[in-house]
């Protein structure tokens, strides 16, 4: 059971992510979802899925060979859907235009690439598959609008992962999107905005769910409804553990835990505009809508001690040691601070007398650097302390309530991975999870060994 504040509207924005809006057949399902709720008035897309990758490798650099391929894959997928439309006139002008833009950027990419041209390029995704969408709807005798979201959705210009301006986006959000609700469905993008000098920005990957739920919150809306392939948030990944079970309500605090810590279903930004203004997000399939779902909220009744179990692949595990740690002072901050200086953001850590353990998460970003540990780091820090890095490992989460404070944990949860080699213990600072981190290679297993301990006994 839920306890969510009074919304100002009764308007919903519904968000569909890649698979979604893949092909024609997909995006007609969309639409029959849509249709069948006259309160959505508010459609946030991504692009069809695939589409994003092959711009992100156009924007990375290639040659000639590879650049064709990959935007005759771009065409392909924008033309099988033109070509199911009944009058594909009009649309296919205009995602022409859009395919001839990209073929322009790629081939400056394959030049000299950079971190705005990427965004540049990779926006061209969402402008495209809404376009098609709204052009369908229409030929389903449904009043819908395009709309740009970069009208509205201004950004820093941290290029592949930009910050929002929630004043800003409130004020030209009511002004320029809230009139329109009364009298059309509404159609745009997810993902992109737009920073002060006019460029093209995106909020980095994943983040449709949370320009989804920044509408809703700017314009009061009374939910965000997150439309993806499967009916819900799970106790885990049922790809994993097949026995996993959905979760048919769950708090805010919980549910941003999972995102954090690597679900998946939602992106880990997503809750924050939802929390602010009270606005409860539906989870469902856009393949199966009246299969129900999970419904994210404020607050839940009697919320279980353990809630679920979240993965987090490719993390690096950095340790350093060394004896001037001992009873000094400063060399913590001497080594943020280095770290800080190369855009590192340290993820988990331990200490010691003279070690420090740390982990670096590598996704989340469009960004076409290379690994985040590059050799003028490892350099500066090798003059601090001896640097040992283990990459490839796997951050398994224990999502819950109270953690800090139940007894018998270790029975549960240690007990129950005796076998396994856990290279490093995070707990204690939210009584909402314990991490784990383990080798990559033993990551699936360890997910069903603690599925089985905590959730099918």
């Amino acid at each position: 059971m839920c306890a969510v504040s009074s919304p100002n509207s009764q308007y919903v924005v519904a968000k569909f992510g890649g698979t979604s809006v893949a092909d024609f057949d997909a995006m007609n399902n969309c639409a029959d979802i849509i249709l069948a709720n006259a309160n959505v008035r508010v459609v946030v897309l991504s692009a069809s899925s695939g589409v994003t990758n092959l711009l992100v490798a156009l924007a990375a650099g290639c040659d000639n060979d590879k650049r064709e391929s990959y935007l005759k894959q771009l065409r392909d997928i924008q033309y099988a859907i033109i070509e199911r439309l009944n009058d594909a006139n009009v649309i296919r002008e205009e995602i022409d235009r859009l395919l001839e833009n990209i073929e322009m950027l790629s081939e400056a990419a394959s030049l000299a690439t950079s971190e705005a041209l990427t965004d540049e390029l990779v926006s061209h995704g969402e402008m495209m598959s809404t376009l098609l969408f709204a052009e369908l709807l229409r030929q389903r005798n449904t009043d819908a609008e395009w709309f740009d979201i970069r009208r509205i959705m201004r950004t820093s210009a941290h290029f592949g992962k930009a910050e929002p301006d929630t004043l800003q986006l409130h004020i030209l959000a009511i002004e320029h999107l809230h009139p329109r609700l009364n009298n059309t469905i509404v159609i745009t993008q997810g993902f992109i905005g737009r920073e002060e000098k006019g460029r093209t920005t995106t909020l980095g990957r994943g983040g449709s769910d949370y320009t989804a739920a920044l509408l809703g919150e700017a314009l009061g809306l009374q939910r965000v409804d997150i439309w993806t392939d499967v009916p819900g948030i799970y106790t885990t990944d049922p790809r994993i553990a097949p026995t996993a079970k959905r979760i048919n309500t769950i708090a805010f605090d919980e549910a941003a835990e999972m995102a954090t810590f690597g679900a998946k279903i939602l992106h880990p930004a997503t809750l924050l505009p939802a929390v602010r203004s009270g606005i409860p997000v539906f989870v469902g399939s856009s393949k199966d809508p009246l299969a129900g779902g999970t419904v994210v909220c404020d607050k839940t009744e009697n919320p279980p001690l353990f809630r679920a179990l979240a993965l987090r692949r490719k993390q690096t595990l950095l340790t350093l040691h060394s004896l001037k740690m001992l009873h000094a002072r400063g060399f913590l901050a001497e080594v943020f601070t280095l770290l800080s200086r190369h855009n590192i953001s340290v993820d988990l850590i331990t200490t010691s007398e003279v070690n420090i353990a740390l982990t670096l998460d590598t996704t989340g970003s469009t960004s076409t650097n290379g690994s985040l540990l590059t050799n003028a780091l490892l350099t500066e820090l090798s003059t601090l302390c001896c640097v040992e890095v283990e990459e490839n490992m796997a951050l398994v989460a224990i999502i819950g309530n109270e953690l800090s404070k139940s007894k018998g944990l270790g029975k549960e949860v240690f007990g129950a991975l005796e076998s396994f080699n856990i290279r490093m213990i995070s707990g204690g600072a939210s009584s909402h999870n314990i991490c784990l981190l383990v080798p990559g290679k033993d990551a699936e297993q360890v997910i069903q060994t603690l599925h089985r301990s905590l959730f099918e006994i």
